[in-house]
């Protein structure tokens, strides 16, 4: 079946060639350049100045402030969805969760909304807000490892230790590896951050980044600049995906014994659930909701800003249509990959996915601003496109790959010993079993879209805008409620697409 004229291979390759042109070669071409270019040279010295090591210190400290403040609000969080019996679990699960999805920069201006000082603009408030936007990636981590532990043994443990050493003893060190995991990828987000540290002015490699490029008009120098960024966003993410090793992506098996039960921590557990929903969620909203009641025209505001919307919403449907549609393909081939290619796939999807946004937009600008016929998408709203490509396939390929392998390759042999193609079985047996799959990766990867800022803000074309882009540049020039009711809309179409998710899902109680 994998013959070189199968389906099955043509269509595996073309995906592949589709994800080197639109993820790997703009990154690779980017470092190519800088090592080559006549200038070079003379623009190293820019990692090794004074101003950079600066950047570097601030860089560090937000990445490895966040990673600690998540893993440590994150991991309780996920065990007790893992041990603990709550009710209405799986809307707790996405309320939870749904930081994540909102874009960073509307977090921050809904704190900056809630706490106007002097404080908000400094290092500790970018911990604070990146901490919000990314500690359920810490808690989903936990909680998928706590389940994954042998209930066996932590079922022979209990009888002779109490739940609370058990957990200590036993659970902790098995799920260990996964929460560093966890943190280091916390990490690589925090540092790829662009939106908090420019809305809070903070001084770090992509804020620097962005203004050699667009305020210095410095290519040269923005491009020098990405390559340390990228480098450590690569070893990082690297590191991160060798614990856990080809646990990455496991079908779902069934688990001896029963696993430790914590009933007596139901009342701390929902204590801790709904204060950070409250606090994570509901406050920096409610901010919002308060600024906006000083609107003084909507018609105004919708018509000033009605054109980026529209763009937003039809840039992002296209986009995360092309993506989930090279994802499946994708998917499908790392689900039926041998170990080692698996393995190394998941480290390149994690790594790209990582990637900061404003190293991905002057990527992308290197390679299509050429006067070529490859440049006829330079300045286009195609753009747009290219960078949610870049951006957002290799972790809809990741998604789609666990959904693969909850279907039995037995199922393409029988379909195949009966006579039946390739095509026909994906059509008829296979991708009818992932349409949720691929519908949570369609409105995930929208909401992503629709929120992306950090690439998308240096590729846009003259006279167009997104409403990411739009709120940014309306930040410092239009009164604060305008601003306040265009990054809440932004939310609501975040917050809109999780309910769909959760009405997806069933949202039935689980035990």
């Amino acid at each position: 079946m994998w013959g070189w004229r199968s389906p099955r291979t043509i269509a595996v390759s073309a995906a592949g060639a589709a994800f080197v042109l639109f993820c790997v070669l703009p990154l690779a071409f980017m470092v190519v350049t800088s090592i080559i270019h006549p200038s070079a040279r003379s623009t190293l010295s820019v990692w090794l100045d004074s101003r950079q090591r600066g950047l570097l210190l601030n860089t560090a400290l937000l990445g490895g402030g966040t990673a600690l403040a998540a893993t440590a609000l994150g991991v309780p969080l996920g065990v007790a969805f893992a041990r603990v019996t709550l009710p209405f679990k799986p809307g707790l699960r996405i309320l939870l969760a749904a930081p994540a999805l909102i874009p960073s920069y509307v977090m921050g201006l809904a704190w900056l909304s809630l706490a106007q000082s002097p404080w908000m603009s400094s290092l500790p408030s970018a911990v604070t807000v990146l901490t919000v936007a990314l500690y359920p990636l810490s808690m989903l981590t936990a909680e998928a490892a706590a389940r994954g532990v042998e209930p066996r043994l932590e079922e022979g443990a209990s009888l002779v230790a109490p739940p609370g050493r058990v957990l200590r003893r036993i659970t902790a060190p098995l799920i260990g590896p996964h929460v560093l995991a966890a943190a280091l990828i916390v990490f690589v987000l925090a540092i790829s951050d662009f939106g908090v540290p420019a809305l809070l002015r903070v001084p770090v490699f992509t804020t620097e980044i962005f203004t050699a490029f667009a305020a210095l008009y410095d290519p040269a120098r923005a491009t020098t600049l990405t390559i340390p960024l990228l480098l450590l966003t690569l070893l990082i993410t690297l590191v991160s995906v060798s614990l856990i090793s080809d646990r990455m992506i496991v079908r779902r098996r069934r688990l001896a014994g029963r696993h430790l039960g914590l009933g007596r921590w139901r009342g701390p557990a929902l204590t801790l659930m709904i204060g950070t929903a409250s606090i994570g969620l509901g406050l920096p909203m409610t901010a919002l909701l308060s600024e906006v009641r000083g609107v003084s025209s909507w018609t105004e505001l919708l018509q000033g800003s009605g054109q980026a919307i529209l763009n937003s919403l039809t840039l992002a449907a296209v986009g995360a249509t092309l993506v989930s549609g090279l994802a499946l393909a994708l998917g499908y081939a790392r689900s039926r990959a041998r170990r080692s290619v698996a393995v190394a796939l998941d480290a390149l999807f994690v790594a790209l996915f990582a990637v900061p946004g404003t190293v991905v937009g002057v990527a992308l600008i290197e390679l299509w601003n050429q006067p070529t016929v490859v440049g006829a998408l330079y300045g286009t709203d195609a753009m747009f496109v290219l960078v949610y490509l870049a951006r957002f396939t290799p972790l809809a390929a990741l998604i789609l790959a666990a959904g693969f392998r909850r279907v039995p390759p037995s199922q393409e042999e029988a379909a195949a010993v009966s006579g039946a193609g390739w095509l026909a079985t994906m059509a008829v047996i296979v991708v009818p079993q992932l349409k949720r799959d691929w519908t949570v990766v369609w409105i995930i990867v929208f909401t992503l879209a629709f929120g992306e800022l950090g690439a998308s803000v240096l590729v846009t074309p003259p006279g167009e805008s997104t409403l990411p882009v739009r709120i940014y540049t309306l930040i410092a020039n239009a009164p604060r409620p305008h601003v306040a009711a265009l990054a809440l809309l932004q939310a609501t179409v975040v917050l809109a697409p999780l309910a769909l998710i959760a009405l997806i899902l069933g949202m039935r109680r689980e035990q």
